[in-house]
């Protein structure tokens, strides 16, 4: 990579957000963050070198390559809008989306490289593979999917969880769903399969959540360069995208 990627990280104030920018700080020869856009007003317009800015602002940000969001759903839909007139990629995390917030990434897809996922965990996205074709491989088992999160995570089911069941229904299977919000965890999901006198769990476990930002930030990277297109991670991990 001759020059480093211009980065705008969407939702800067939350923990996601923290962490890519110290992360992209950490590689200054892959990452150079120009805009950083909190949903309030900042309460420093310059932090380490880069430029913060409102949602409200969003519109006044500088060029940039590509977009790393980890924001609420009500600031998606104007990022899509901005990446499109930009022609600039975009990664989002954002959980908690309506059907026809999916439908306006897709149709921005026609126009630019996006990737959403509900977990840029390279694991989860090993796992949701492996839940596939599990449940293919065991038709008429019960599936269970338990998620556990920290008490301030609002969605429920989690995004993960709503992608792993629907690895399982592409294997065949029909998922319950169960949530825990307690403590400070950072994430776990255990899908488990259960036939007659038998049962099969596949778990993952999050411990530290810059393997999130970090996972974002590589599928930015990955994405750079690539044709419009709407992507996910199991396609960039195991080579279908």
């Amino acid at each position: 990579m001759d020059t480093p990627i211009r980065l705008l990280i969407h939702g800067a104030s939350g923990r996601m957000g923290q962490a890519l920018l110290r992360l992209a700080a950490a590689e200054p020869a892959r990452w150079r963050v120009v805009a950083a856009v909190t949903g309030r007003a900042p309460a420093q317009r310059v932090v380490d070198g880069v430029p913060f800015f409102a949602a409200a602002e969003l519109g006044g940000v500088p060029a940039f390559d590509a977009a790393v969001d980890f924001s609420q759903p009500d600031g998606l839909e104007p990022l899509l809008a901005l990446c499109r007139a930009r022609r600039a990629l975009l990664v989002s995390g954002t959980t908690g989306l309506a059907p026809a917030q999916h439908g306006a990434i897709a149709a921005a897809a026609t126009e630019i490289p996006v990737l959403w996922a509900s977990n840029f965990s390279v694991g989860v996205a090993v796992l949701a593979e492996l839940v596939e074709r599990a449940a293919r491989a065991l038709p008429g088992w019960d599936c269970d999917i338990v998620e556990a999160h920290h008490v301030h995570k609002k969605d429920a089911p989690s995004g993960t969880a709503l992608s792993l069941g629907a690895a399982a229904e592409a294997g065949g299977a029909r998922p319950r769903y169960a949530s825990l919000r307690a403590g400070d965890i950072v994430g776990e999901h255990l899908v488990q399969l259960a036939g007659q006198g038998e049962r099969l769990e596949l778990v993952h476990r999050a411990t530290d959540r810059d393997i999130f930002a970090r996972g974002a930030l590589d599928a930015a990277a990955r994405l750079a360069g690539r044709p419009p297109g709407l992507y996910t991670m199991r396609g960039l991990l195991f080579g279908e995208g």
